[in-house]
């Protein structure tokens, strides 16, 4: 604890991150209990300022928060917590605090749009709406997948051989949603992907 910073009342600002997309999700304040208790559970504990007290994220909606990492910045007086949000980070039911812009056009980032197409993907296989291409591929079952993917690897293929960047961009498009697709209906989640790909660069590293 020697390296963080309290000011004169005990606190330090906290920014809450997605540790995924990286989305910063709140903005609060810790004193050191809260802060001690985040460390030995592993959730986000933080000290409301308004009510004079400690409080757990998530312990009263069940919107909670497993954190992965806390970062302190230079100087020692502000924190990131980096978490896995069960839920909606903000008490209006939006995944962030920070989901009205006031100037300007805020750019939605690679990690935001994957994580509303998974979204996306994944109610159209629970409400199954008429009509829609993504329940077809629902209907007709992996076999149907899996040939879709095929047949989209091989154009991206074409395209590749064809040097048409245009023409790769779009199919390479559509073959990352036909394993999107493919992983939902395997029940596999892009995050398990990601750590994938994460331990392996990891590991190689390590290794230089």
């Amino acid at each position: 604890m020697t390296e963080v910073k309290f000011d004169k009342d005990g606190l330090i600002p906290v920014i809450i991150q997605d540790a995924n997309s990286k989305e910063v999700l709140t903005l609060a304040y810790a004193n050191e209990e809260a802060l001690q208790k985040t460390i030995e559970t592993n959730e986000t504990w933080l000290y409301s300022r308004s009510r004079d007290e400690l409080w757990n994220k998530g312990a009263t909606s069940g919107n909670t928060q497993q954190v992965t990492a806390v970062r302190v910045d230079c100087d020692g007086d502000s924190l990131i917590y980096e978490v896995i949000p069960n839920g909606p980070a903000c008490h209006t039911g939006e995944k962030s605090c920070f989901h009205e812009t006031i100037h300007g056009t805020a750019n939605e980032s690679a990690a935001d749009m994957f994580s509303q197409l998974t979204g996306l993907i994944k109610n159209r296989e629970e409400e199954m709406p008429e009509g829609a291409y993504t329940t077809y591929l629902f209907t007709e079952g992996v076999d149907k997948i899996c040939k879709k993917v095929g047949e989209e690897a091989a154009e991206v293929i074409i395209a590749a051989k064809n040097r048409d960047p245009q023409e790769l961009s779009m199919e390479t498009a559509d073959l990352l949603y036909h394993v999107l697709v493919l992983l939902q209906e395997q029940k596999v989640g892009l995050d398990q992907v990601i750590e994938v790909l994460k331990e392996r660069h990891a590991t190689k590293t390590a290794s230089k």
